[in-house]
């Protein structure tokens, strides 16, 4: 990229790697929608030229002097966020985070890119097994948010949960919740065709098209008054996150996981939270732990990756990939940049 709304595609020698890096050999790189927003809005983070992408799967095909972590012809799957020393040496937790590929660091919408130390010692390079294809291990990244979101909201077996927003993060959120036990699952759209797209994920879902019903009436009203133990925004809107709040049940959780740009400010009747004595949130990003998780689910078929990969770009048509993902007629874009 060369600034805000300007992408192209160059030629350029592949990178060496020296002491502590790896050279990866991108084949896959799935277009995410912060690739979007980096693209139409800039982000202070970055310093242009830059290259994006940060949802990676590859091979590994060479290593410089001292890496442990790889070796050449490992399989390994890349994610965006990469924790600082100091989080990880002083906390002793990987839990805030500093840098990130497609950011501070190249990413991988290119046909290789190098690996550095610090991506190598502490950020999300996982081991791929040989039965998960690329495509659907560069689904870890947005996974590992997923699991995340899941894993603050303290969901586990026998909890109801609501998933506002049926785009590819959604759709895992419902897989997620299926594999973690939830007693029962709603599912909020307002696109038809995105709901319709959703139900294959958790077929035994109540699906509200919000065309058609009143989301909060209707988990109000099948949860006889209790509301839901979590409700999660992958639709980054203010109405979502105002009906998250009204339909959460007392001592729930609610993550505001969508995030709003070009939205009004969110405006909240306080005393909804005081007297359900919920808990509201938000998460951005995952940790390294949470993308060895997402591995581990795409490769036991926990979370079907293959299920969530709509159309395949060469590297060539960045800007058709782009396109693509912006008209939300699939769910995930896959750049090959080996194509």
């Amino acid at each position: 990229m060369d600034g805000v709304e300007s992408i192209a595609v160059r030629k350029t020698d592949i990178p060496s790697p020296g002491p502590g890096e790896a050279l990866l050999k991108v084949h896959s790189c799935s277009v995410c929608g912060s690739d979007i927003k980096i693209f139409r809005y800039g982000n202070k983070r970055l310093r242009f030229p830059v290259i994006v992408g940060h949802e990676i799967a590859g091979e590994v095909v060479a290593i410089g002097d001292g890496v442990e972590a790889v070796g050449v012809g490992d399989r390994v799957a890349v994610g965006a966020d990469v924790p600082g020393l100091w989080n990880t040496n002083v906390r002793g937790k990987d839990s805030f985070i500093d840098y990130a590929t497609g950011h501070e660091f190249d990413g991988g919408f290119a046909e290789y890119m190098l690996l550095n130390q610090r991506m190598l010692e502490f950020g999300p390079v996982t081991h791929v097994p040989d039965t998960l294809g690329y495509d659907a291990a560069a689904l870890a990244e947005p996974l590992a948010c997923a699991v995340k979101g899941l894993e603050f909201g303290n969901f586990g077996p026998g909890k109801s949960i609501c998933v506002i927003g049926l785009g590819p993060i959604g759709c895992m959120i419902l897989e997620l919740a299926r594999a973690y036990g939830a007693s029962r699952i709603f599912a909020s759209q307002r696109s038809k065709g995105r709901l319709e797209t959703a139900r294959r994920f958790a077929p035994d879902a109540r699906f509200i098209c919000t065309q058609e019903e009143d989301p909060v009436a209707v988990v109000m009203q099948e949860t006889f008054g209790r509301g839901v133990d979590m409700v999660i925004t992958t639709s980054g809107s203010v109405a979502a996150h105002k009906q998250a709040i009204e339909m959460v049940g007392h001592l729930g959780y609610v993550n505001l996981f969508g995030g709003l740009r070009g939205e009004p400010e969110l405006t909240v009747d306080s005393n909804i939270i005081h007297y359900k004595e919920c808990f509201v949130m938000g998460t951005h990003g995952s940790d390294p732990s949470h993308h060895k998780e997402a591995v581990r689910l795409l490769s036991t078929g926990a979370v079907h990756g293959d299920w969530y990969v709509s159309k395949t770009f060469p590297l060539d048509r960045i800007h058709d990939a782009y396109a693509y993902h912006e008209s939300h007629t699939g769910l995930k874009a896959i750049v090959r940049p080996q194509e």
